[in-house]
């Protein structure tokens, strides 16, 4: 199997609105919703940037709950649980890597939420080996909210296209945010 990039373009400058980009699959283009900071060179926690950069796609999770079946992609996906979660805490030593939830005193993303933008999560690989505290965390694919709001530093698209999306990804998947 060959080695596939997918690129994600800045919207114009027409369209003035840097949270907003076009995902590029071959012929395909999808509206994608990006971070609230738009794309940028040196992430840090917090700060709301898509990080500038090529990552190759570790795999993912999905809701049971929300799926009659698996969704149909070569990646890795599991079946998230109501206990999952995300450590986005930098002093943390489980920083950037899945948790159980509760965690009391502990900063962490609820991965089973009740909006269904975690429906379907696919891993960026972003600042994930070696992980650097306070670079960013939690930096995923994942479901757009209606109107492509701008997200806290991921890649949403809408549910329908991420879905079809996914039958295109494998392991050597790579997306280039840029």
């Amino acid at each position: 199997m060959k080695r596939t990039t997918i690129t994600i373009l800045r919207a114009k400058p027409l369209a003035g609105d840097r949270r907003r980009g076009k995902l590029l699959v071959g012929q395909l283009v999808l509206p994608c919703a990006l971070g609230r900071g738009g794309i940028v060179h040196d992430k840090r926690e917090g700060d709301g940037g898509s990080p500038h950069g090529t990552f190759r796609l570790r795999g993912g999770a999905y809701r049971p709950d929300r799926f009659v079946l698996r969704p149909a992609t070569r990646l890795p996906l599991k079946a998230t649980r109501p206990e999952d979660g995300w450590c986005d805490a930098p002093r943390d030593r489980r920083y950037n890597r899945p948790i159980r939830l509760p965690a009391p005193g502990i900063s962490a993303e609820r991965m089973w939420r009740p909006d269904g933008l975690y429906n379907v999560v696919i891993d960026l690989d972003y600042n994930r080996g070696p992980i650097r505290p306070g670079r960013g965390s939690a930096i995923f694919l994942h479901m757009a909210r209606p109107g492509f709001p701008p997200t806290e530093g991921c890649v949403a698209l809408r549910p329908a296209d991420l879905v079809r999306l996914l039958r295109r990804l494998g392991p050597k998947t790579r997306l280039a945010i840029g």
